[in-house]
């Protein structure tokens, strides 16, 4: 198993998702979201398997300052890309399985 965890230091689901993982002695790569993001590469991935809605968090301050509700589908990608703030956390990734938010349901199936 190769778990990632792209989360954010404020968010309580990321560190649940980290706590779950410690738990069941899991090893994991945390990387920070709001500072490294995913590289375009990964974000295929990810979206290819939960889907572009999934990965937005309208609850975000950055959503509102970025005008996402009111951008084409194509500008939101390229900013969510260039604005990893917008992501909704945590974002877990196992080869090519990967999940957005709290799901130890799924996760206990990787095992």
């Amino acid at each position: 198993m190769n778990i990632q965890i792209f989360g954010s230091s404020k968010s309580f689901d990321s560190k649940k998702a980290e706590r779950w993982f410690k738990e069941r002695r899991i090893k994991y790569q945390y990387i920070d979201l709001p500072s490294k993001g995913l590289s375009p590469r990964e974000y295929q991935s990810v979206k290819q398997k939960v889907g572009f809605e999934a990965l937005i968090d309208p609850k975000s301050r950055a959503y509102e300052a970025l005008y996402m509700a009111y951008i084409t589908p194509q500008a939101q990608e390229e900013t969510l890309l260039e604005h990893p703030e917008l992501f909704r956390a945590p974002i877990v990734r196992n080869g090519r399985e990967a999940t957005v938010g709290y799901c130890p349901e799924i996760w206990a199936t990787w095992e």
